[in-house]
């Protein structure tokens, strides 16, 4: 796979840094810039590196903060100890992220693990947010709870060109 060097260039520009491991865009806000990435499981200096869908987008990761410092993660964990039905769907998506990192390479370091806090608890809502918007709705039930939440995040706001600011409402 080859990423185009437009959207490498938007990473970094985003990360504030060089990427590293992108094998492809997964996902593109309403700008259409990524917004998620997937990354090889081991970097080119060797690191495993276990997340394997990167959120990217310095926009949506504050507002994910901001979720996370709402306490969320507490309250999602302690709903995966009570709700059966919920830490199956999240075991699900759990697996299905390892069978599809391991697809791309074994890294004994990392086997079995995935990211976010999968399959027992929630440790980062920014991985999960990722994950289901680069699987789409229905993989992960946790990230996509996330992404209901943020709502519409984006609306009156483009990091892209041809962006008009909005006139000022007294």
């Amino acid at each position: 796979m080859t990423v185009d060097q437009t959207d490498l260039d938007a990473v970094a520009e985003q990360l504030g840094r060089p990427p590293r491991g992108i094998l492809e865009v997964m996902s593109r806000c309403p700008s259409g810039h990524p917004n998620v990435v997937k990354t090889e499981p081991r970097l080119d200096d060797g690191t495993p590196f276990p997340t394997m869908y990167y959120l990217t987008c310095p926009r949506l990761a504050g507002e994910i903060g901001t979720l996370e410092a709402s306490g969320l993660m507490r309250e999602m964990t302690e709903r995966l100890a009570t709700d059966a039905e919920l830490a199956a769907a999240y075991r699900r998506a759990h697996e299905e992220y390892l069978a599809e990192r391991e697809a791309l390479g074994h890294v004994p370091e990392i086997d079995g693990i995935t990211a976010g806090g999968m399959p027992t608890r929630v440790k980062c809502l920014h991985v999960l947010v990722a994950h289901s918007l680069a699987k789409g709705p229905g993989v992960n039930p946790l990230g996509d709870e996330a992404l209901e939440m943020l709502g519409h995040w984006w609306d009156g706001n483009s990091c892209g060109p041809g962006w008009v600011e909005p006139e000022p409402t007294d």
